[in-house]
């Protein structure tokens, strides 16, 4: 199949598709005489893999490795879910400190009169370097 059924049937751009390609996610595809890129039900399963792994969040490099892993049928499924409670740590780290975010903003606006008056604890907590409430 060409780029643009492999981009529909995977569920990516074929932009993406190209710039996976060179940055050495995917293997370089087969060309056809004529130049154009080829794609086999391998590579499909790639392309969904990387799919599925960005919308869980994984990084590049993470993907990287997990389709390596997935491509050594020696792989040990332990390394599989290092390499997944690794990132859930990851997550759980950037809920928290997203969390605390969430909080100071919420009590600097609850701090806010939000009147027409210059006052504002917001901008005052920002501009002066104060601690975050």
């Amino acid at each position: 199949m060409n780029i643009s059924q492999a981009a529909k049937m995977a569920g990516v751009s074929a932009k993406m598709i190209r710039h996976y390609e060179s940055i050495g996610l995917i293997k370089k595809s087969v060309r056809t005489v004529s130049g154009y890129r080829t794609y086999n039900d391998t590579d499909l399963q790639v392309l969904r893999m990387i799919k599925r792994a960005r919308g869980l969040g994984f990084s590049l490099e993470q993907i990287r490795e997990l389709v390596s892993l997935w491509q050594d049928p020696a792989r040990a499924s332990a390394d599989v879910k290092a390499l997944a409670q690794s990132h859930v740590d990851d997550l759980n780290q950037r809920i928290d400190e997203l969390t605390e975010m969430r909080d100071i903003l919420a009590r600097l606006a609850q701090n806010c009169s939000g009147d027409n008056k210059p006052d504002c604890p917001i901008i005052e907590t920002l501009v002066l370097g104060q601690q975050m409430l």
